[in-house]
């Protein structure tokens, strides 16, 4: 693989071509209204100043309901009145060409600012957990499909913002994969039990969003999924890589235009005992249905160039809030010229303020490290 290959276009399912390999990761920027979730002109500046990044970008997690917010400054595509603002957003998102997509997001369980609202957070099963201070409760029948409904009509003004498509946010242990799991989902009905009945409720939601598009005659709008390939931490298991595979096989069965691997140990990391990756593994379960976004440790060209031996695209995360320009610098042949830090560029990089201090105060143990932050801790 080469530079060249980063920079060759990407076909997808729907019939829209993606004009790199190279995606923003989604990140919550904490730049949107505490109140509302509205769009501000500090979500606007960040992306805006990010629009030579990646030939996709995708906005961070935005709540698809209020009982699904988990984030105090976190995007909301929950009510017709955000739209307005999207528009806003979804512009200077593409304002040079990129495709822009809006990641879809239900916290479930860790929907901290739901449960400070509502005082109730809602998820598969009523469960407590040793790291949240509530105990979760169950979703009714009626809860479920009306989240599953909400998921689409989010999509329905994704549509009308102007974004060229949406991603499920399936992984990260929201809502989703707590449905997925095993581990949190305790379910006897027709949403839990089994592997099938696990998987109903992503299912569902991925069919409800193509409904959506199909019904608004959107040729071309990109539907994609993001994932976690498996759930064990220690002896705690919610689901293998083996059951990973099978959902991600249903997944590129049900449509979807691209799947994105979800990881935080880097983009070669390979399952306990094989010899191939995850994003390897991935591959060769959608053999050749959709294609496949890998992530992690990516700063560099160079380490992008290595990552899409796991993946059809590479996805940005830290690195896209370090260097602005990724894209751009390798099409103009300045690869060798990528930051890597925000040591003494803090003004140039537009990163919303409260993102900034997330990131160098109560973030510390939660977020992985940013080089070059610490200077602007308080």
């Amino acid at each position: 693989m080469t530079l060249d290959d980063l920079l060759a276009p990407l076909p997808l399912p729907c019939g829209t071509v993606l004009p790199d390999r190279l995606v923003m990761a989604p990140m919550v920027a904490q730049g949107s209204d505490a109140a509302t979730g509205h769009v501000t002109d500090e979500d606007v500046a960040y992306f805006a100043r990010r629009s030579r990044v990646a030939g996709t970008i995708l906005t961070g997690a935005a709540y698809v309901n209020r009982a699904g917010r988990g984030f105090v400054h976190q995007l909301s595509i929950a009510d017709d009145a955000d739209v307005d603002g999207l528009a806003r957003l979804a512009a200077a998102m593409t304002r040079d060409g990129a495709r822009a997509l809006v990641q879809l997001h239900h916290g479930g369980r860790e929907a901290y600012p739901a449960h400070a609202e509502l005082g109730r957070v809602l998820a598969p099963s009523a469960q407590a957990f040793d790291w949240l201070p509530w105990e979760s409760e169950a979703m009714t029948d009626d809860e479920v499909r009306a989240t599953i409904a909400d998921f689409g009509r989010a999509t329905r003004r994704a549509i009308d913002a102007g974004f060229d498509g949406v991603e499920i946010h399936g992984a990260n242990h929201y809502l989703l994969q707590q449905f997925f799991s095993s581990f949190s989902n305790h379910r006897d009905d027709a949403w839990g039990g089994d592997l099938e009945r696990r998987m109903a409720f992503p299912l569902a939601v991925v069919d409800e969003v193509r409904r959506v598009v199909a019904d608004a005659g959107r040729d071309g709008f990109v539907v994609g999924y993001r994932l976690c390939p498996d759930e064990v931490h220690g002896d705690v298991v919610g689901y293998p890589v083996e059951e990973g595979l099978q959902l991600v096989d249903r997944l590129a069965a049900a449509g979807v235009d691209y799947v994105h691997v979800s990881l935080f140990t880097g983009y070669a990391t390979c399952p306990p005992g094989s010899p191939r990756s995850y994003g390897q593994l991935t591959l060769d379960a959608v053999a050749g249905r959709c294609p496949v976004v890998i992530v992690s440790e990516v700063f560099t060209a160079l380490d992008a160039v290595r990552a899409l031996a796991h993946g059809d695209a590479v996805a940005l995360g830290r690195a896209a809030l370090l260097e602005p320009e990724f894209a751009a610098k390798i099409a103009a042949g300045e690869a060798d010229q990528i930051e890597t830090s925000a040591k003494g560029r803090l003004d140039e990089l537009d990163l919303p303020a409260a993102l900034v201090t997330w990131y160098t105060t109560t973030g510390r143990d939660v977020l992985p490290p940013l080089a070059g932050i610490d200077e602007y801790a308080p």
